[in-house]
């Protein structure tokens, strides 16, 4: 099928961009090189997309280095009045950038719908409201001495967003950099690039001058790791797994970049034995099965009270079951592919090593059968573990894939939550006040859903600790990411110290 043929059918009212942008325009790679991206689905080809190579990072850089004087000066309401814009027209477009994410990413498209694309335009209005209500300090310092602290852009940004949200995490991170000053070269994941393209083109249509930002599709072994080594780049922000933060950091050595890390996850989820069980059972369904699984802050790790875990199964294991799979632009779909047929594979191998360590498939742990098939799809999967030692008990296995385990006090609960070396979300279910602030404090994590899970908001800071990277998205303290201080001394009225004077 042609991409026009793909466009019409999908009724989408504007082309699916496939070049590189840079400097204000989409250009092909300088090398001519292309890849595809697939609808995994049914695998079969959406678009030959552009592929970034080391001299089309260096042209990005460049367009940023001669965009920032004159963006990092901008008024910072001007700034902020182009990302308003920019959600407006995030939300003009909206059922395009649905029904794109969907065919790219396999996201259901009533999650992309209610969830994706509202977030996104969400996230640039919030930032687009705060750039002029950052501010610096005054400290009180010695007599006679004025001292305040600017906030300043760092500089040229490089950003590497992954596969699983690719629409929203383009906002996480450009939204607060452009807010503070900051010039961008973005690479988005080679196989789902598709949405990210249509926001360059609607940056340029808000207003956004040329060369501030620059979306670059490519390879992360070519493309994201000249960005992060390349020396004209002041900071290097990246989401994705834990080894490849790894090489990031060793890679942006060279110019002591500042480097922020968003990284894997093996979030615990603990239901207590006093929690509300219904809201529980929905909600840990939501934290692992929502996008397929594919989120760093899955529930993939589900802790049960020994008095209530045959209960919670009792009705966990029928709502796994009874999961609608399909096609994702089917609007009843309620979970759809995973985004690549190799992440298939690699969640499947973990049903066999749950087999292999002592451990039982509650539900699922096959890839379904008949018209899905062909397609990236693994069933809802639910398997109990003999320790909290196991590898699927510690591994992120990144799919609908859960492991339970069961507890009899507080403190072993708590020790099995921290019994990894990730920590970013983490939830408890409880309706004990005490213990739920008590439990939030001791568990090993950037963040803690009481009573829910997996909840997000432009306001609320989205980090983790240990394996799971450092710095944070969104708030204010992205707005510190973003920025660096200086610290200006004004003699205002204090003697010249009488040293050395004539």
């Amino acid at each position: 099928m042609s991409l026009a043929d793909l466009e019409a059918k999908l009724g989408l009212t504007t082309p699916i961009r496939h070049q590189l942008f840079i400097d204000g325009r989409f250009t092909d790679a300088i090398s001519g090189e292309t890849l595809a991206t697939l609808n995994p689905h049914d695998n079969s080809v959406i678009a030959h997309v552009a592929v970034a190579g080391r001299e089309d990072v260096d042209a990005a850089v460049a367009a940023a280095e001669r965009a920032f004087p004159a963006w990092s000066r901008m008024a910072a309401a001007e700034r902020g009045r182009i990302l308003l814009k920019l959600a407006d027209l995030i939300e003009e477009h909206a059922e395009d950038l649905a029904r794109l994410e969907t065919l790219d990413t396999g996201h259901p498209l009533r999650d992309s719908r209610r969830l994706d694309v509202p977030r996104t335009a969400a996230c640039f209005r919030y930032f687009g409201g705060m750039a002029d209500k950052f501010q610096g300090e005054t400290i009180p310092v010695e007599p006679g001495f004025l001292n305040y602290t600017l906030r300043e852009p760092v500089g040229i940004v490089g950003q590497i967003v992954p596969w699983n949200f690719p629409l929203m995490f383009t906002s996480w991170k450009m939204a607060p950099a452009l807010a503070a000053g900051n010039c961008i070269v973005m690479k988005p994941a080679e196989i789902t690039p598709l949405t990210s393209l249509k926001i360059a083109e609607l940056m340029a249509q808000a207003g956004l001058p040329d060369g501030v930002f620059n979306m670059l599709p490519g390879l992360g072994s070519v493309a994201g790791q000249y960005i992060a080594e390349h020396p004209g780049i002041a900071k290097i922000a990246f989401t994705g797994s834990t080894a490849t933060g790894r090489r990031i950091v060793q890679a942006s050595s060279g110019n002591l970049k500042k480097v922020q890390l968003e990284l894997g996850g093996k979030g615990p989820n603990i239901v207590f034995e006093d929690a509300p069980l219904q809201a529980a059972v929905n909600g840990s369904a939501w934290g692992i099965f929502h996008n397929q699984g594919q989120a760093c802050i899955a529930g993939s790790r589900l802790l049960l009270h020994e008095k209530i875990a045959d209960a919670f199964l009792d009705q966990f294991l029928p709502l796994a079951r009874s999961i609608r799979l399909g096609n994702p632009l089917d609007e009843t779909t309620e979970m759809g592919p995973l985004t690549s047929m190799q992440h298939r594979e690699r969640v499947l191998t973990y049903a066999d090593t749950a087999t292999q360590e002592g451990g039982e498939i509650l539900a699922g742990g096959k890839a379904p059968a008949g018209v899905l098939a062909g397609g990236c799809y693994v069933e809802p999967t639910v398997v109990r573990a003999k320790s909290f030692r196991d590898r699927v008990a510690q591994e992120e296995v990144f799919g609908p894939f859960v492991t339970v385990l069961t507890f009899a006090t507080d403190e072993e609960a708590l020790q099995i939550a921290n019994g990894t070396d990730y920590g970013l979300g983490s939830g408890l279910w409880t309706q004990n006040l005490s213990r739920a602030h008590r439990v939030a404090r001791d568990l090993h994590a950037g963040m803690v859903w009481v009573n829910s899970y997996k909840r997000v908001n432009p306001g609320s800071p989205f980090g983790g600790v240990g394996k799971s990277g450092y710095g944070r998205e969104m708030g204010f303290d992205a707005m510190h990411e973003y920025t660096q201080v200086k610290s200006v001394w004004v003699n205002v009225d204090a003697e010249i110290p009488p040293h050395f004077q004539r």
